[in-house]
């Protein structure tokens, strides 16, 4: 192999190991980690990944047992819900419940490329999904051209993959905790879990009914170090490519 062939495929390498330390944004939750049926505002962040058009839409299908979905939409943006009879009406401290929210939709909204959509969603969690539970919430995302993105894959691996959020222990902060692209981590660490379900919640805690405090909290992660070795690959494989290049210029004696 030449030492022309020999740079090349040094600086080829080089570039290729840098491409994981991009990620690529997804469509996720923020917080991501909250007390089993808390009732919370969450902000669904959703991206603008091409250069020739706008966010338009973003349709979320929510888990079975959301009695309440709220939306704020942003300027420009409208809202609604679509919802279901349940089979058995639910006494809450509210009264009787009759429906379930099935679906939440924002429409309208003009998101340019290279921006996220930050569409503000308050919701009743499940009682049913119980800590160390994780729910998804699958989103259909719509631009101005027409393109549809289907944010429904289960596994954080995948393309597009759908958003979720870990349940907690009654009691516990909202937590926004870095993990998969789409979520934290399948299993929180017991240390940001909480507090075993059948601890006693504290007074005004979400599990009392009252919207919990974000503690805005950062978890680091094995995706986030596999970016950092990446890295320092790829910059080890550009000097290399450049040390080729300089001794094939080096003149002989």
């Amino acid at each position: 192999m030449t030492k022309r062939r020999i740079m090349l495929a040094a600086v080829t390498a080089g570039a290729c190991a840098l491409l994981p330390a991009a990620a690529q944004a997804h469509v996720s939750f923020h917080p991501n980690a909250i007390p089993q049926g808390a009732y919370v505002t969450v902000y669904v962040r959703v991206p603008n990944e091409v250069d020739h058009a706008t966010i338009s839409s973003v349709k979320i299908k929510l888990p079975n047992g959301v009695l309440s979905a709220l939306g704020d939409p942003p300027q420009g943006w409208s809202f609604k819900t679509k919802t279901r009879k349940l089979a058995k009406p639910i006494k809450t401290d509210d009264g009787l419940v009759t429906t379930e929210v099935t679906e939440v939709d924002f429409t309208g909204g003009d998101t340019p490329p290279g921006q996220f959509a930050n569409l503000p969603l308050t919701l009743s969690l499940p009682d049913a999904a119980k800590p160390g539970s994780v729910i998804s919430f699958p989103t259909v995302q719509t631009y101005s051209d027409g393109e549809v993105v289907h944010w429904i894959d289960p596994s954080a691996e995948d393309e597009h993959p759908a958003p979720t959020i870990d349940i907690t222990a009654p009691g516990t902060a909202d937590l926004d905790v870095t993990g998969g692209d789409a979520g934290p981590p399948a299993k929180l660490p017991v240390d940001l879990a909480g507090p075993t379900s059948g601890s006693a919640a504290p007074s005004g805690s979400a599990a009392a009914g009252a919207p919990a405090t974000v503690t805005h909290t950062i978890v680091k992660h094995e995706t986030s170090t596999l970016s950092v070795i990446a890295l320092i690959v790829g910059v080890l494989g550009l000097i290399a490519g450049l040390g080729a290049l300089l001794l094939r210029r080096k003149p002989t004696g």
